[in-house]
């Protein structure tokens, strides 16, 4: 029961990216959530425990059969809580409270009784037999968290695995022997409705690996990427021009990433890209410079399938120069090296160097707290010999913002911001370019965009990081 239980905890945190995004306070949530039913679980259960035995069976065979259901309707009571309105982070803690709480209760009400049983059927072994009990405890825990996090969640989804997690509830029964004959049927009716609800019900994401969550949206000619909830890159099939004769992007925000890198960069620049997306602005440089060079370091194999399967223009830049980066390229054309890998990682291990770099790595709708700080910033002057471009999400003057323009302010002589669109939310795209060279100044801004002006704060490091919006 304990690898049922932490399988059905990493679940949790997945399965809530899409609707509430993911980051250090919903991970918390769901810990903090899913360890206080645990905690009632085993209490209600040692009381259960002290009743008679066939009462104590009962209710302890009653709770398998409530947490297996409730485990697989999991993903379906977040979807239907998340429609009524649930946003932000009371929402999101409302949400969690409500629909894991309760089946972590449910799952660890029979471990009292099973201890009980395993300590009466060694008389003056008691002491060891806790021992097993709780080392079995603990193996199944390890076992249910390598489970989820390496096999279930990239094999099955998110999804299947709560599904997988109220059919191991229910293989449980078995060590519960002696109840009544009168409960196979309610036995056999869980049973019936676990396995229809993990056929029927509908998957969490249209693409899913154990670290993204993704959709693939058609809208006339232009085709968007989301990933977790949270609109990632976008391709227009008919791209369109502007005024003076540039070439326009589907987003906003790279159109403005664009417009700085086309100012600053000369032909034959070398850049890296740290976050993958739709490999818009990597697509973009090697179109129009042939003799550019582009790194992208995108931490999830699966967008990159999903960008070459979805994304026609993308997808044809990778055909023609793409090339894994971790090995020599085999020829000129191949100018777009791609590594799977975290961002933080790469910049640890490479000895490339590179004349800019795009930060544009999320998880979610923000970005991982490691790769916005000082450390990190560090290491990118080391490798990087001109200017730096930074894509956040974030309130106008908000904490993440102001946090890198600090980073950026401390290492970097000319640092420039732009706001974008604030969304109902609050929230909108914040783009950072620094340099130790004057920026000069683009012909025109996207529609929405101007300068912003950021307050003095703390910059964040690896000890004192960002830990998401809340």
């Amino acid at each position: 029961m304990s690898a049922v239980g932490l399988t059905y905890e990493i679940a949790a945190g997945r399965v809530l990216a899409p609707f509430f995004g993911t980051s250090l306070i919903t991970w918390t949530t769901v810990i903090a959530t899913v360890l206080s039913g645990f905690s009632l679980g085993s209490g209600i259960g040692g009381m259960v425990a002290e009743r008679p035995r066939p009462q104590a069976l009962r209710h302890a065979r009653a709770a398998l059969v409530a947490a297996a259901v409730l485990m697989t309707v999991s993903p379906t009571l977040l979807g239907l809580f998340h429609g009524w309105g649930a946003r932000g982070t009371s929402g999101m803690v409302i949400c969690v409270i409500l629909v894991f709480f309760p089946a972590s209760v449910f799952i660890t009400l029979p471990s009292p009784l099973l201890a009980k049983l395993a300590i009466e059927a060694r008389p003056g072994r008691e002491g060891s037999s806790l021992g097993f009990v709780l080392a079995a405890g603990s193996v199944g825990a390890i076992f249910g968290s390598v489970l989820s996090g390496f096999v279930a969640l990239p094999l099955i989804g998110a999804t299947a695995t709560f599904a997988t997690c109220g059919v191991l509830a229910l293989g449980c029964l078995p060590f519960l022997r002696g109840s009544a004959p009168g409960s196979r049927g309610t036995i056999l009716a869980a049973v019936g409705f676990v396995g229809f609800a993990g056929l029927a019900g509908a998957p969490a994401c249209q693409f899913e690996s154990g670290q993204s969550c993704l959709y693939v949206e058609t809208r006339g000619p232009e085709v968007r990427l989301f990933s977790d909830g949270v609109l990632q890159a976008a391709e227009d099939r008919q791209q369109e021009v502007s005024a003076n004769g540039d070439p326009t992007l589907a987003l906003p925000y790279t159109d403005w990433l664009w417009s700085r890198l086309d100012t600053d960069l000369g032909p034959d620049a070398k850049v890296l890209f740290i976050g993958g997306g739709g490999y818009t602005l990597p697509t973009e440089l090697l179109d129009s410079r042939p003799d550019a060079q582009a790194i992208t370091v995108e931490i999830d194999p699966l967008v990159t399938e999903v960008v070459r399967a979805h994304m026609p223009r993308a997808s044809t830049m990778i055909e023609q120069a793409g090339f894994d980066a971790t090995k020599p390229a085999a020829g000129p054309d191949q100018r777009l090296g791609i590594v799977h890998a975290d961002g933080r990682a790469y910049l640890n291990e490479t000895d490339a160097r590179f004349d800019a770099a795009v930060m544009d790595a999320f998880s979610s709708g923000s970005v991982p707290a490691h790769l916005v700080t000082v450390e990190t910033y560090e290491r990118l002057r080391e490798v990087v010999d001109g200017p730096v471009y930074v894509n956040l999400i974030d309130r106008p003057d908000g904490p993440l913002a102001r946090g890198v323009h600090q980073i950026l302010s401390q290492l970097y002589a000319h640092v420039e911001v732009v706001q974008g669109n604030i969304s109902a939310r609050g929230l909108g795209n914040v783009l950072l370019a620094a340099s130790d060279s004057p920026l000069a100044p683009l012909a025109q801004l996207p529609e929405g965009y101007g300068p912003a002006k950021l307050s003095p704060t703390r910059a964040f490091t690896d000890d004192r990081g960002w830990v998401g919006h809340r």
